[in-house]
């Protein structure tokens, strides 16, 4: 199966080549494109690909592994070779690395900064390309990331770029990691954000940015069921047969 590449311009493709509608989530850490899009994809019953974790595994490898980050080509190898399994079996997706479950050790913020280093490796993020667009698969996919848009699926259907305050999403990341008992400061945390934004929206390949042809949201004041029902809506705008179907039958 082919799929287009990255191109210059608004991010939209020639003529797509895969039908399987995908709705591209994109935004930086904290926006809430994770619970959006695990819901939406619920909701839809489609497939969902948390594409910044193939990014957390890649570090927490490499750091088991003892391997320097700034060691580009080891780490690229790294990812071409990551042997991992998502069982979405249970109602909370698990995730195997080498047949450990790495599910909560991959959420820990140090493995979230070194995956924002990770990605701004391009032997990394070719390695992963593949992978990502393999998850495209009927009936539908919500893509949650930072580059689904603009480069994973730049003929997507649906292109939507979520935002909010550093101080609103600092807040949320605090109050998550606390809810699994992970001790953390908010003030480090914000400083991190700050700096991965930076970072992210600075780097050569593939930046955090978004398209010209993605609807903007800014999440800050808005509650989770206001963010997943404004999705859905768009969803049901851009594709209306097949969605309707899909609400109707249920």
């Amino acid at each position: 199966m082919q799929y287009w590449h990255e191109h210059s311009g608004d991010c939209r493709g020639e003529e797509p080549v895969n039908t399987v509608p995908v709705i591209a989530i994109d935004g930086p850490g904290g926006s809430g494109k994770g619970t959006i899009s695990k819901e939406v994809a619920r909701r839809l019953g489609w497939h969902l690909l948390d594409s910044g974790a193939l990014y957390r595994l890649v570090a927490f490898q490499a750091q088991q592994r003892g391997v320097d980050l700034d060691d580009e080509p080891a780490v690229a190898a790294l990812a071409e070779r990551l042997d991992v399994r998502f069982d979405t079996a249970t109602s909370e997706e698990r995730i195997w690395l080498e047949g450990v479950d790495v599910t909560t050790a991959i959420r820990a913020e140090a493995c979230g900064v070194a995956a924002s280093k990770v990605a701004a490796i391009s032997g990394v993020r070719t390695a992963l390309t593949a992978r990502q667009r393999s998850f495209r698969q009927p009936p539908g996919l919500v893509a949650d990331g930072r580059d689904m848009a603009s480069v994973i699926f730049p003929d997507a259907g649906l292109k939507i770029f979520l935002t909010a305050s550093v101080e609103e999403r600092a807040n949320r990341r605090y109050k998550q990691l606390n809810g699994k008992g992970i001790s953390v400061s908010l003030r480090a945390l914000r400083e991190d954000m700050a700096d991965r934004d930076k970072r992210d929206s600075e780097r050569p390949v593939a930046p955090l940015r978004a398209c010209s042809d993605a609807r903007v949201l800014d999440t800050t004041d808005l509650s989770i069921e206001e963010v997943v029902s404004t999705v859905l809506g768009w969803a049901l705008d851009t594709w209306p047969q097949v969605i309707g179907q899909q609400q109707g039958s249920e």
